[in-house]
């Protein structure tokens, strides 16, 4: 018997009877056992009410201009900006002193698309903003490792430009 893992249904009006076709569906039609350990129903119109799915997180968000009615905010979750910033360090700790600067760059645009390209459905521009900032900071701290004497950047140029000529692509939605 296989097990139905991460099922998410989205209803405005769920009732008995919704429940009862869904695990029948499943059940019978898709011979998948439902966990009713794990199983809940979680109503996001509650106050700080979210559900975390396939690393985003759904909650509602007032409308950021005052008007009276709310949207369903999408975007990365907390435990998946943790695993990237993780994944972002093991890519530019002191371990990767050897590897040149284009070299180390590229794989990080590499991954940055990748990870960017799964986030970005939704409202993903403020976890953008921290993931950029972080990588510009873990680079700014690989490039005083590689050497006793500090890095010192071209004249009138700044971090940010100076990786931009390097080749450093930022997350943008």
């Amino acid at each position: 018997m296989r097990y139905a893992d991460d099922f998410v249904v989205l209803s405005r009006y769920p009732g008995k009877r919704l429940y009862g076709w869904i695990e029948s569906k499943l059940e019978e039609w898709l011979k998948l056992e439902i966990n009713r350990d794990k199983t809940r129903a979680i109503d996001l119109r509650g106050e700080k009410a979210s559900l975390d799915f396939l690393g985003c997180t759904f909650r509602w968000y007032r409308d950021r201009y005052g008007r009276g009615h709310r949207y369903l905010h999408v975007g990365p979750s907390k435990k998946a900006l943790q695993r990237e910033r993780d994944k972002l360090r093991a890519m530019t700790d002191s371990h990767q002193c050897h590897k040149p600067i284009p070299k180390l760059i590229e794989g990080l645009n590499r991954h940055l698309k990748g990870w960017g390209n799964y986030f970005q459905f939704g409202y993903p521009r403020e976890a953008f903003r921290k993931i950029n900032w972080h990588v510009g900071q873990r680079l700014f701290r690989h490039l005083n490792r590689r050497s006793q004497r500090a890095f010192r950047l071209p004249e009138g140029t700044t971090y940010y430009q100076h990786f931009r000529r390097l080749g450093l692509q930022p997350l943008e939605i």
